[in-house]
């Protein structure tokens, strides 16, 4: 069955679903930062809760067979990477599991390696468990956000350097790395003998024509360095319903990441097994509905900045949009926007105070709305 971009133009009220999202900024102001789209859920997904609540005993929950399959089935499908239902750990959500990783696998005064700006729990989970955070500069590069290579290799070669972080599909860049880069990002690993941890939960919103590879599917050792922490939260806008996996195929580091959770992180909702089950399973359709979509929304947000002052490196994933600010020249861009009736997260929640980011994953006039009155705020202050 064919979906219609009608289902993702149509406004959804959320002003009374308890949503962090719409409940921290006044009415007036249109919330665009933290990365939860406002499209209605797949029928699949709908059906599966339904059946699920309709079932009437919410007992203790084990992950079913039936969703172990289908992310195997998916991640051969869309990235020929086979992995075994033994290697999959399941979790309530990834960002427990990034900070678990930092605190199993490193000491205290450790070296993490983390190329930025960066989604802000990957320079939190160092930092709040006492290892030594060192930062990497990306740069855009044929207009696309990299790694400094001198820099990055600085850091792994570092005495303490224990642990390299990466975010990919990058966020809030926007980066789909290729296998090249990969490849040079492992050599370091594998040179300096680091642990790779991989955030790849935005690698099913690719909007370009590119591959996504997962870090761990480069080669043998590459998959046994490398804990990799995928969701379908992003993908179908289920993030309230707590399921995430991690990918750790090297038996050692994974018993004793199970071991170290084990009465600290708990399993996830069934619910959230429920949902995630039906969108592995049968969410595909929706699922490239969407991706054509957030395409034209992120060509909307190019074609509209290029007539600003605004600038923004090319985006290829993610429905995160990395807005360059500096040539504003304004104290806040924060406020600035905020000012303007548009709420963007604060770049430098990320590492970089001269940018904000934006959701676009909204239906099209929202965005429009939204653009508007950043252009209304540009010439109002005649920077533009």
């Amino acid at each position: 069955m064919d979906v219609s971009s009608s289902v993702f133009d149509t406004l959804i009220d959320r002003s009374n679903m308890s949503s962090d999202k719409w409940s921290k900024y006044p009415e007036s102001v249109i919330p665009m930062w933290v990365a939860d789209m406002d499209f209605d859920s797949p029928g699949c997904i709908k059906s599966a809760l339904n059946q699920r609540v309709d079932d009437g005993v919410y007992g203790y929950t084990h992950t079913p067979k039936a969703l172990i399959e289908a992310i195997r089935a998916h991640l051969i499908k869309c990235y020929g990477w086979t992995v075994s239902a033994a290697d999959l750990v399941h979790l309530p959500g990834l960002v427990c599991a990034l900070h678990l990783s930092v605190r199993v696998f490193s000491k205290e005064g450790e070296g993490i390696v983390v190329p930025g700006p960066v989604y802000y729990h990957l320079t939190k989970a160092p930092l709040v468990s006492g290892r030594e955070l060192i930062g990497v500069d990306m740069v855009i590069q044929d207009g696309r956000w990299l790694p400094d290579m001198a820099q990055f290799e600085a850091a792994c070669a570092q005495s303490n350097s224990k642990m390299m972080l990466l975010c990919n599909p990058h966020n809030p860049g926007g980066t789909v790395y290729t296998k090249a880069e990969l490849l040079r990002f492992h050599a370091l690993a594998k040179q300096y003998d680091l642990i790779v941890v991989s955030d790849e939960i935005h690698c099913d919103l690719i909007l370009d024509d590119l591959p996504h590879v997962p870090f761990a599917s480069l080669n043998q050792d590459a998959a046994d360095r490398t804990i990799t922490l995928m969701a379908p939260s992003k993908t179908f806008n289920i993030a309230g319903l707590g399921y995430a996996f991690a990918v750790i195929e090297n038996t050692a580091l994974r018993q004793t990441f199970k071991q170290e959770k084990a009465g600290l992180i708990p399993s996830p909702n069934m619910l959230g097994l429920a949902a995630a089950t039906a969108a592995y399973e049968d969410g595909q359709t929706w699922h490239r509905a969407l991706l054509v979509y957030l395409k034209g929304n992120r060509d909307l947000i190019v074609d509209r900045i290029a007539k600003t002052p605004l600038k923004m490196a090319n985006l290829e994933a993610t429905y995160l949009a990395w807005i360059d600010v500096s040539a504003l020249e304004i104290e806040d861009p924060f406020q600035f926007f905020l000012d303007a009736g548009v709420g963007v997260s604060n770049g430098k929640d990320f590492g970089n105070p001269n940018y904000v980011r934006l959701n676009f994953g909204c239906p099209q006039s929202i965005l429009d709305q939204a653009l508007t009155r950043i252009e209304e705020a540009l010439i109002k202050h005649h920077l533009m």
